[in-house]
């Protein structure tokens, strides 16, 4: 609403944008409107602008980049505040303590208590390089 009064129209398309993902998201998938799916839809359309934002900088095209940036931070509203790196880096660590991983196929087994701890509040691209590092 607020967005509509102050005639805010880029930021109006970003939310009817997540609004329609979860909609989307809650007929296709029978998942239930909350704020765990806010999150994910939110992670998943942050996810997709900064893979445009890479294809944006090979073709030159910096308006589009500006504008897909722009858009990413309108979205790190709706999430979670983040983590620091040192903060993520301590919870992989007690992670580590708690799984006890030996080797890089226990992978998964430390990724799924990340993912658990951590969804919405950091990147899991950089807890997963992280955990990676860590395994090596």
């Amino acid at each position: 609403k607020t967005a509509m009064r102050n005639k805010d129209k880029d930021t109006l398309v970003v939310i009817r944008m997540v609004k329609a993902s979860m909609d989307q998201e809650h007929i296709d998938r029978k998942r239930e409107i909350n704020d765990e799916l806010l999150i994910d839809v939110v992670n998943k359309q942050i996810k997709m602008r900064k893979d445009s934002i890479s294809e944006f900088e090979k073709g030159g095209r910096a308006d589009l980049v500006e504008k897909n940036k722009k858009e990413i931070d309108m979205l790190l509203v709706y999430l979670p505040e983040q983590l620091s790196l040192e903060e993520v880096t301590k919870i992989i660590d007690d992670i580590f303590l708690e799984v006890k991983p030996e080797s890089q196929k226990d992978m998964g087994k430390v990724m799924k208590g990340a993912k658990a701890k951590l969804k919405g509040k950091a990147d899991m691209k950089e807890v997963s390089n992280i955990i990676k590092e860590k395994l090596q």
